[in-house]
């Protein structure tokens, strides 16, 4: 048997609504052909799926049975028509979001995961710049939306996002335990861990530093924060990280730098034009910030 969707549609509502007149203002249908369209349902199904009353209408054991498998096919051609839709809808241009290493470690994945699956019409490009560079991009039109450290002067439009301040860090227990507070010169006293030399928070750390600043010795040098805070955390030295970088439940020993330097915030930076689907963005950053 061939069954017409919009007969099953109609059905699930007169079952729903215990009612034919009900499923027929659900469908925008008239009454008299409501019921035509019933009685050929049930003409094609061979068995009463209604037993007709005076204020109503109740489904038969068979009628029961199609309203139940009707509302899972019309679920299921719901779901094919999405899928197949999203092949057919007209992209516009992927958003350009620029970002620090120091964002890119949580801030922006978790933003991004709760985006692209609420949006699925929207891609995004993504790009770790430094703010310098960041905020170059966005002045001419070459991103959209940027995450942008607090000392980088600029024209364009800016809103707070997190703070983003710098603490050193070291296994639990060891050197850094009861300290309420540590200058950059100590630290550098210590064996350390850090991030590759071209890493932007290197690059940031050194341009604030000075070439007067004491030289500290690294055990070694790693591509990404979570590498350095695992290392940090086993012990291998202390690290200088973003504090928002740090799982709470990270078993570590967190000070904050006596240095002014170390206290910075991410701000959220928007290229002039920016394209309405960087502000939809901007909302998850910011929950993620906040949350």
């Amino acid at each position: 048997m061939r069954y017409d969707l919009d007969d099953l549609r109609l059905f699930t509502h007169v079952a729903a609504e215990g009612s034919i007149t009900g499923g027929a203002r659900l469908m925008h249908l008239s009454l008299p052909s409501a019921s035509a369209r019933v009685r050929a349902l049930e003409a094609q199904a061979g068995v009463p799926l209604l037993v007709r009353e005076r204020r109503g209408v109740r489904l038969t054991p068979a009628g029961a049975t199609l309203a139940r498998h009707a509302r899972e096919v019309l679920a299921e051609t719901t779901r094919l028509d999405s899928a197949v839709a999203s092949y057919a809808v007209s992209r516009s241009a992927p958003i350009r979001l620029v970002a620090g290493g120091s964002a890119m470690h949580q801030l922006v994945p978790a933003a991004l995961a709760t985006f692209l699956r609420d949006h699925p019409e929207y891609d995004v490009n993504v790009s770790e710049r430094r703010t310098i560079r960041s905020v170059r991009l966005l002045a001419a039109g070459e991103a959209d939306l940027g995450v942008i450290l607090d000392d980088e002067p600029t024209q364009l439009r800016t809103e707070p996002l997190a703070d983003d301040s710098l603490v050193v860090i070291g296994q639990a227990g060891g050197t850094l335990s009861g300290r309420p507070s540590i200058a950059y010169a100590e630290v550098a006293e210590h064996p350390l861990v850090g991030l590759v030399p071209n890493s932007p928070l290197s690059q940031w750390m050194d341009d604030r530093l000075g070439p007067h600043a004491p030289a500290p010795r690294y055990r070694t040098v790693v591509p990404t924060l979570h590498a350095l805070i695992t290392l940090a955390t086993a012990g291998a030295g202390l690290a200088i990280v973003p504090r928002r970088a740090v799982d709470a439940s990270t078993a570590v020993e967190i000070c904050p730098l006596q240095d002014s330097w170390s206290t910075r915030q991410h701000l959220l930076c928007y290229a002039a034009n920016a394209p309405e689907p960087a502000h939809l963005l901007a909302t998850h950053l910011h929950a993620v910030a906040t949350g």
